[in-house]
């Protein structure tokens, strides 16, 4: 298990069927996390507290999701030193997602945000193993290995795409 800690947290329970998936991918390369909901508009106290005592929480990067207007990544980001990794969610209230996006996106100089693409928790989760890889060689092996898969998966159907042709519809992920 890594050393590292990240945190992913969400303006919503509606978030979680898209940021379920950060923490999906951290189980899998064995990167310690807590996951709740810390709402910018609905808990600004709670979330203005989780974000300056972060760091003394033991961790290492946060993971915010949020739709719609989407403060939370960035309000976050204004309160705490560590990275903030931005997940735009598209919501029901959203405009087909680019409301978050350009939300989180548009950061103004000094308060940056990574910010990943449209329901791109995975990505986030990645992203975040990666910063605990810098000081975490359990973390860096378990990335390696999980790269591995990857290239070994695409290779394996590119494989079969020229054995048996693109028309079969019998190969892929």
């Amino acid at each position: 298990m890594s050393k590292g800690k990240i945190a992913i947290i969400m303006g919503s329970q509606s978030d979680l069927p898209v940021m379920s998936e950060a923490a999906k991918v951290l189980e899998e390369l064995e990167v310690k996390f807590d996951l709740t909901i810390v709402s910018a508009h609905r808990t600004p106290e709670r979330m203005m507290e989780f974000a300056t005592k972060a760091r003394d929480n033991g961790y290492h990067a946060i993971i915010a999701g949020a739709g719609g207007a989407a403060h939370l990544p960035g309000m976050v980001a204004a309160y705490t030193s560590l990275p903030v990794i931005g997940v735009p969610v598209k919501s029901s209230n959203s405009i087909d997602g680019w409301d978050s996006v350009l939300s989180i996106l548009q950061m103004p100089g000094g308060v940056p945000v990574a910010t990943v693409a449209l329901n791109g928790a995975k990505n986030a989760g990645i992203l975040a193993a990666q910063i605990v890889s810098t000081f975490d060689k359990s973390a860096a092996k378990n990335l390696d290995d999980y790269k591995k898969k990857m290239k070994d998966k695409v290779l394996k159907t590119a494989e079969e795409v020229e054995e048996k042709g693109w028309k079969s519809g019998k190969v892929g992920f």
